[in-house]
Protein backbone atom coordinates (compact mmCIF):
# COMPACT_ATOMS: atom_id res chain seq x y z
CA UNK A 1 0.00 0.00 0.00
CA UNK A 2 2.80 2.38 0.85
CA UNK A 3 4.38 1.81 -2.57
CA UNK A 4 1.11 2.75 -4.28
CA UNK A 5 0.79 6.00 -2.34
CA UNK A 6 4.37 6.99 -3.13
CA UNK A 7 3.89 6.35 -6.82
CA UNK A 8 0.68 8.38 -6.88
CA UNK A 9 2.42 11.31 -5.19
CA UNK A 10 5.24 11.17 -7.71
CA UNK A 11 2.77 11.14 -10.58
CA UNK A 12 1.01 14.22 -9.21
CA UNK A 13 4.31 16.11 -8.77
CA UNK A 14 5.30 15.31 -12.36
CA UNK A 15 1.96 16.57 -13.63
CA UNK A 16 2.40 19.85 -11.73
CA UNK A 17 5.93 20.28 -13.12
CA UNK A 18 4.72 19.67 -16.68
CA UNK A 19 2.00 22.32 -16.25
CA UNK A 20 4.55 24.85 -15.00
CA UNK A 21 6.87 24.08 -17.91
CA UNK A 22 4.06 24.47 -20.44
CA UNK A 23 3.18 27.88 -18.95
CA UNK A 24 6.81 28.98 -19.23
CA UNK A 25 6.93 27.82 -22.83
CA UNK A 26 3.78 29.78 -23.69
CA UNK A 27 5.29 32.95 -22.16
CA UNK A 28 8.52 32.50 -24.09
CA UNK A 29 6.59 32.00 -27.34
CA UNK A 30 4.62 35.24 -26.74
CA UNK A 31 7.82 37.17 -26.05
CA UNK A 32 9.42 35.82 -29.23
CA UNK A 33 6.39 36.89 -31.24
CA UNK A 34 6.59 40.38 -29.76
CA UNK A 35 10.26 40.57 -30.62
CA UNK A 36 9.49 39.48 -34.13
CA UNK A 37 6.94 42.28 -34.57
CA UNK A 38 9.31 44.93 -33.08
CA UNK A 39 11.21 46.95 -35.65
CA UNK A 40 14.47 48.50 -34.57
CA UNK A 41 14.97 52.23 -35.24
CA UNK A 42 17.60 53.07 -37.84
CA UNK A 43 20.87 54.12 -36.29
CA UNK A 44 21.58 57.89 -36.54
CA UNK A 45 25.10 58.79 -37.68
CA UNK A 46 27.37 60.26 -35.00
CA UNK A 47 27.80 63.67 -36.69
CA UNK A 48 24.03 64.24 -36.90
CA UNK A 49 23.61 63.15 -33.29
CA UNK A 50 26.25 65.66 -32.17
CA UNK A 51 24.54 68.44 -34.13
CA UNK A 52 21.20 67.63 -32.51
CA UNK A 53 22.80 67.69 -29.05
CA UNK A 54 24.37 71.11 -29.75
CA UNK A 55 21.03 72.51 -30.93
CA UNK A 56 19.29 71.21 -27.81
CA UNK A 57 21.98 72.72 -25.56
CA UNK A 58 21.68 76.12 -27.27
CA UNK A 59 17.90 76.06 -26.88
CA UNK A 60 18.26 75.27 -23.16
CA UNK A 61 20.79 78.09 -22.67
CA UNK A 62 18.52 80.59 -24.41
CA UNK A 63 15.58 79.55 -22.26
CA UNK A 64 17.70 79.97 -19.11
CA UNK A 65 18.98 83.40 -20.08
CA UNK A 66 16.80 86.22 -18.80
CA UNK A 67 16.05 88.78 -21.44
CA UNK A 68 16.97 92.30 -20.21
CA UNK A 69 13.96 94.54 -19.79
CA UNK A 70 13.96 97.39 -22.27
CA UNK A 71 13.81 100.82 -20.65
CA UNK A 72 10.90 102.94 -21.81
CA UNK A 73 12.08 105.27 -24.54
CA UNK A 74 11.18 108.89 -23.85
CA UNK A 75 10.47 110.84 -27.05
CA UNK A 76 12.85 113.75 -27.62
CA UNK A 77 11.32 117.22 -27.41
CA UNK A 78 12.54 120.62 -28.58
CA UNK A 79 10.96 122.57 -25.73
CA UNK A 80 10.92 122.46 -21.92
CA UNK A 81 8.64 124.42 -19.59
CA UNK A 82 8.82 125.43 -15.91
CA UNK A 83 5.83 126.99 -14.15
CA UNK A 84 5.70 128.87 -10.87
CA UNK A 85 2.16 129.36 -9.60
CA UNK A 86 1.19 131.91 -6.98
CA UNK A 87 4.77 132.92 -6.15
CA UNK A 88 5.22 135.28 -3.22
CA UNK A 89 6.92 138.00 -5.29
CA UNK A 90 6.15 141.32 -6.95
CA UNK A 91 4.86 141.15 -10.51
CA UNK A 92 7.02 144.12 -11.44
CA UNK A 93 10.19 142.43 -10.16
CA UNK A 94 9.30 139.18 -11.93
CA UNK A 95 8.64 141.05 -15.17
CA UNK A 96 12.08 142.73 -15.17
CA UNK A 97 13.86 139.52 -14.17
CA UNK A 98 12.08 137.76 -17.07
CA UNK A 99 13.45 140.27 -19.56
CA UNK A 100 16.87 140.05 -17.81
CA UNK A 101 17.24 136.26 -18.33
CA UNK A 102 15.66 136.05 -21.79
CA UNK A 103 17.85 134.64 -24.63
CA UNK A 104 20.42 133.34 -22.09
CA UNK A 105 21.47 129.81 -21.33
CA UNK A 106 20.07 128.31 -18.14
CA UNK A 107 23.45 128.10 -16.37
CA UNK A 108 24.37 131.70 -17.21
CA UNK A 109 20.96 132.94 -16.03
CA UNK A 110 21.40 131.11 -12.71
CA UNK A 111 24.90 132.54 -12.22
CA UNK A 112 23.68 136.10 -12.99
CA UNK A 113 20.81 135.83 -10.50
CA UNK A 114 23.19 134.48 -7.85
CA UNK A 115 25.27 137.64 -8.35
CA UNK A 116 22.09 139.70 -7.94
CA UNK A 117 21.44 137.99 -4.59
CA UNK A 118 25.01 138.87 -3.50
CA UNK A 119 24.40 142.51 -4.63
CA UNK A 120 27.14 142.24 -7.27
CA UNK A 121 24.94 142.59 -10.34
CA UNK A 122 21.92 144.80 -11.05
CA UNK A 123 18.68 143.94 -12.80
CA UNK A 124 17.75 146.84 -15.12
CA UNK A 125 14.46 148.55 -14.19
CA UNK A 126 12.43 151.32 -15.84
CA UNK A 127 10.86 154.31 -14.17
CA UNK A 128 11.95 156.76 -11.51
CA UNK A 129 14.65 154.60 -9.96
CA UNK A 130 18.19 155.70 -8.97
CA UNK A 131 20.90 155.31 -11.60
CA UNK A 132 23.45 152.50 -11.19
CA UNK A 133 27.05 152.03 -12.23
CA UNK A 134 27.79 150.15 -15.43
CA UNK A 135 27.87 150.57 -19.18
CA UNK A 136 24.42 151.07 -20.67
CA UNK A 137 22.83 150.92 -17.21
CA UNK A 138 20.40 153.73 -16.52
CA UNK A 139 18.53 152.46 -13.48
CA UNK A 140 18.12 149.17 -11.66
CA UNK A 141 17.58 147.26 -8.41
CA UNK A 142 18.48 144.08 -6.53
CA UNK A 143 15.28 141.95 -6.38
CA UNK A 144 16.73 139.36 -3.99
CA UNK A 145 13.57 137.46 -2.98
CA UNK A 146 12.27 137.18 -6.56
CA UNK A 147 15.72 136.11 -7.80
CA UNK A 148 15.78 133.21 -5.31
CA UNK A 149 12.41 131.99 -6.63
CA UNK A 150 13.62 132.27 -10.23
CA UNK A 151 16.77 130.26 -9.44
CA UNK A 152 14.69 127.37 -8.08
CA UNK A 153 12.50 127.49 -11.20
CA UNK A 154 15.52 127.54 -13.52
CA UNK A 155 16.98 124.47 -11.80
CA UNK A 156 13.69 122.68 -12.38
CA UNK A 157 13.76 123.82 -16.00
CA UNK A 158 17.27 122.39 -16.36
CA UNK A 159 16.02 119.01 -15.13
CA UNK A 160 13.14 119.10 -17.63
CA UNK A 161 15.60 119.85 -20.45
CA UNK A 162 17.68 116.77 -19.57
CA UNK A 163 14.61 114.55 -19.22
CA UNK A 164 13.33 115.64 -22.65
CA UNK A 165 16.65 114.60 -24.22
CA UNK A 166 17.64 118.12 -25.23
CA UNK A 167 21.22 119.39 -25.53
CA UNK A 168 21.82 121.69 -22.57
CA UNK A 169 24.52 123.69 -24.38
CA UNK A 170 22.20 124.49 -27.29
CA UNK A 171 19.15 125.40 -25.18
CA UNK A 172 18.24 129.00 -24.54
CA UNK A 173 15.49 130.67 -22.52
CA UNK A 174 13.04 131.44 -25.31
CA UNK A 175 10.40 133.26 -23.27
CA UNK A 176 9.57 134.18 -19.68
CA UNK A 177 6.26 135.75 -18.75
CA UNK A 178 4.69 136.87 -15.47
CA UNK A 179 1.04 137.57 -14.63
CA UNK A 180 -1.10 138.39 -11.62
CA UNK A 181 -2.24 135.52 -9.41
CA UNK A 182 -5.10 135.44 -6.91
CA UNK A 183 -4.18 137.63 -3.94
CA UNK A 184 -5.03 136.38 -0.43
CA UNK A 185 -6.53 138.87 2.00
CA UNK A 186 -4.63 139.71 5.18
CA UNK A 187 -5.48 141.51 8.41
CA UNK A 188 -6.45 145.10 7.86
CA UNK A 189 -7.67 144.27 4.29
CA UNK A 190 -4.11 144.38 2.89
CA UNK A 191 -3.61 142.07 -0.08
CA UNK A 192 -0.39 140.06 -0.39
CA UNK A 193 1.56 139.98 -3.64
CA UNK A 194 1.22 136.82 -5.75
CA UNK A 195 2.53 136.19 -9.29
CA UNK A 196 2.40 133.37 -11.84
CA UNK A 197 5.58 132.82 -13.87
CA UNK A 198 6.11 130.60 -16.94
CA UNK A 199 9.61 130.01 -18.37
CA UNK A 200 10.16 128.12 -21.63
CA UNK A 201 13.47 126.93 -23.09
CA UNK A 202 14.12 125.71 -26.62
CA UNK A 203 16.96 123.92 -28.37
CA UNK A 204 18.61 125.94 -31.14
CA UNK A 205 21.40 125.15 -33.59
CA UNK A 206 24.70 126.99 -33.20
CA UNK A 207 24.45 128.21 -36.78
CA UNK A 208 21.50 130.41 -35.86
CA UNK A 209 23.81 132.55 -33.67
CA UNK A 210 21.68 132.59 -30.54
CA UNK A 211 22.81 134.65 -27.58
CA UNK A 212 24.60 132.86 -24.76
Amino acid sequence: MENKTNTSKKMEEKAVETKVETKKEHKEIKEIKKLGDYKEKPEVPKEEAKKEEKIEKKAEEKSKEHKPEKAPQIPKKDEAVARGLSLHASKKHCMYISSFIKNKSIDSAISDLEKVIKLKKIVPFKGEIPHRKGKGMMSGRYPVSASKLFISMLRGLKGNVLVNGMDLEKTRIYSSSSSWASRPLRKGSVQGKRTNVVITAREFNKKQGEKK
